[in-house]
């Protein structure tokens, strides 16, 4: 029977089954996965749904407006394509065909160091779409600086520099399903590029990583003095770590502990959040992953203090689905989400949005 739901799905409820009815068992594995027993992967969600918000009535709700600026660069709305490796595994036009979806819906998208196609071809699949480059640090600074250099020159106008993968965490949903936990895919941009380094390696009573998790805050300044880009520190977790990186030099931070897969055991990004907004004040953006599904949790994140949302998996599940036309449905769908929760809360635009929507949390 041919699938004639657009884009492979019909409602925002709908998409993760239908992209887990499309994907191999073995990469949904490694999409889905997270660290250790995954109590940091529900707590994510956990922490939406124990959230309330205040419907409010007879406000006037004539229109809506979504637009904001992330950075200074105007979106069409607060949310972005937050990174993900290997999206060629889920479609063949991978990263090109979210892209594009980005480009056209105006949604800012953020690309991999790990992409299945390069950067330059990302970037001139859509040349009039806002991207940043994700980067994970390789192992002499010099390899790190040519990525950073290579996407400056392909019109990249952020650098978003990931801090909480100083090795890669035991995902054991993702072992158990066989996709290697180094490297999964092809890097699209090139053979040398390294993903992070693999649990460490005993050594009698001594454990050996890679050189490049003895990274201190050194890297953010010399990152700085290398590049012209403004710089985003993701993988926040603590006031302490946000005000470090603001003092570091950071535009912006990222609240997110890795979609729960890195330390099971992390809070919730979306509990950490008020810290980190209250630590940085004034002086730095603050945006958040790792959960985020719907147009609510959207709006809870911004009436916490994030200026930003990060869409992850959902982003991947549509690809799977329908590629290009699946991701674009995602946004479509994201935006009239959002809108609507905005209008039952009387809120016409997102500068209105503020912490007193918030209810009494549910426990």
């Amino acid at each position: 029977m041919t699938d004639d739901r657009p884009g492979g799905f019909l409602t925002l409820g709908d998409l993760e089954a239908a992209a887990a009815a499309k994907v191999p068992a073995e990469v949904w594995a490694f999409v889905q996965g997270g660290a250790g027993e995954e109590t940091t992967l529900r707590a994510n969600r956990d922490a939406f749904h124990r959230r309330t918000l205040r419907p409010r009535v007879l406000t006037g709700v004539d229109s809506l407006d979504l637009r904001t600026r992330i950075l200074g660069q105007a979106v069409s709305a607060p949310f972005f394509v937050a990174p993900t490796a290997y999206q060629g595994l889920l479609h063949p036009d991978g990263e090109i065909a979210t892209a594009r979806a980005a480009r056209d819906a105006g949604i800012l998208g953020v690309f991999s160091t790990l992409s299945s196609c390069s950067l330059e071809s990302i970037a001139e699949s859509a040349p009039t779409g806002d991207r940043w480059f994700q980067l994970y640090l390789q192992p002499e600074f010099g390899a790190s600086a040519q990525l950073v250099d290579r996407a400056q020159r392909a019109g990249y106008r952020a650098l978003v520099l990931t801090v909480d993968m100083p090795v890669l965490a035991n995902r054991d949903r993702q072992i158990r399903g066989g996709v290697a936990v180094d490297a999964p895919a092809p890097v699209g941009n090139g053979p040398d590029v390294q993903a992070p380094s693999r649990a460490p390696m005993p050594d009698g009573d001594h454990y050996t990583l890679r050189k490049e998790t003895g990274a201190t805050w050194e890297i953010v300044d010399r990152l700085r003095a290398h590049t012209s880009l403004p710089l985003v520190i993701k993988g926040i977790l603590t006031g302490d770590d946000a005000r470090k990186a603001v003092d570091h030099g950071a535009r912006a931070v990222v609240v997110s502990n890795h979609g729960g897969r890195q330390l099971d055991g992390a809070p919730a990004a979306l509990e950490s959040l008020a810290e980190v907004v209250a630590a940085v004040g004034t002086e730095a953006e603050v945006y958040l992953d790792s959960g985020v599904r719907r147009g609510s949790d959207i709006l809870m994140a911004l009436a916490l203090g994030a200026k930003g949302v990060g869409i992850g998996r959902p982003v991947l599940w549509a690809l799977a689905t329908g590629g290009e036309p699946g991701v674009a449905r995602l946004f479509s769908l994201l935006k009239l989400d959002l809108a609507t929760v905005m209008a039952v809360t009387g809120r016409t635009s997102i500068s209105a949005i503020d912490a007193s929507l918030l209810g009494t949390p549910r426990w």
